[in-house]
């Protein structure tokens, strides 16, 4: 089967769908970054209060506890699990487009590699690996980029109608 080109080969009404997809998927997507603003892990100190707690901080706004081992195997697994799909899913959608095949191996493999350094890299920090407060940094801005231009991509080129008239 030729993927390549085929989202704007597909009917109208399939590619609205289409966009009403990445649409609701991007809302979601962007408030869990939302989230993550609220609970200040968008910085190297933010993220380490977050999964290690802050109790030694007399000065802290919000008390912060080390999180237990449930909590963290569910932060994991859910993220992972939840990312994996939207990745998947997305990025069917991106090797559906006419970009160059080096794009699409970049915007469709990149956010795997994310996901496993970001989770991966939190677990980490907080068995006591310090250093990897700054991969899942990295890591996480990287994957939301990759996610930003991968929708946006695919939005794009579902304006771009090849499909022939009804």
């Amino acid at each position: 089967m030729q993927l390549n080109g085929l989202l704007s080969t597909l009917s109208k009404e399939i590619r609205v769908f289409i966009a009403a997809f990445v649409v609701v998927l991007s809302i979601g997507f962007y408030t869990g970054l939302l989230f993550i603003n609220e609970t200040r892990s968008t910085s190297i100190g933010g993220i380490e209060e977050n999964y290690l707690g802050n109790e030694e901080d007399e000065d802290a706004e919000v008390m912060k506890f080390k999180k237990s081992d449930r909590e963290m195997l569910t932060i994991v697994h859910t993220h992972i699990l939840s990312m994996s799909m939207i990745f998947f899913l997305l990025g069917s959608l991106v090797w559906m487009t006419d970009i160059s095949r080096n794009y699409k191996l970049f915007l469709t493999v990149e956010p795997f590699l994310s996901v496993i350094l970001t989770f991966g890299g939190i677990y980490f920090l907080w068995t006591g690996v310090d250093w990897m407060k700054y991969i899942v940094l990295f890591s996480g801005v990287l994957m939301t980029v990759t996610f930003m231009v991968s929708s946006l991509v695919v939005l794009y080129k579902l304006t771009q109608s090849t499909a022939p008239v009804h």
